[in-house]
């Protein structure tokens, strides 16, 4: 599993609600390493199955030609700003 620890380490965090994104990697906040680098940027989950993405960016424009996502397109309750965390994220399908 790889990490983008430069963008995940900051501090600050300013969430968006709802958010369609395109994150490197997903996994479970119960993965080796995720509880420890969630605690350290102040995001609580409850559980340990909750589904997180890693070093995510906002996909815009679904379905306009163009937008793409090569990696774990998903659509998260969270996505925090500064560390570029999702929380919650299920798939979705961007190939429209």
């Amino acid at each position: 599993m790889k990490f983008a620890i430069v963008s995940i380490l900051a501090a600050a965090t300013t969430a968006l609600a709802s958010t369609n994104a395109c994150c490197d990697s997903t996994t479970t906040s119960g993965a080796a390493g995720i509880a420890d680098l969630l605690k350290s940027i102040g995001v609580v989950v409850q559980g340990a199955n909750v589904p997180i993405g890693l070093d995510c960016s906002p996909i815009t424009g679904v379905g306009i030609s163009g937008t793409s996502c090569t990696n774990d397109p998903v659509t998260c309750d969270q996505v925090d700003a500064k560390s570029l965390i999702g929380i919650n994220c299920t798939p979705i399908d961007v190939s429209l």
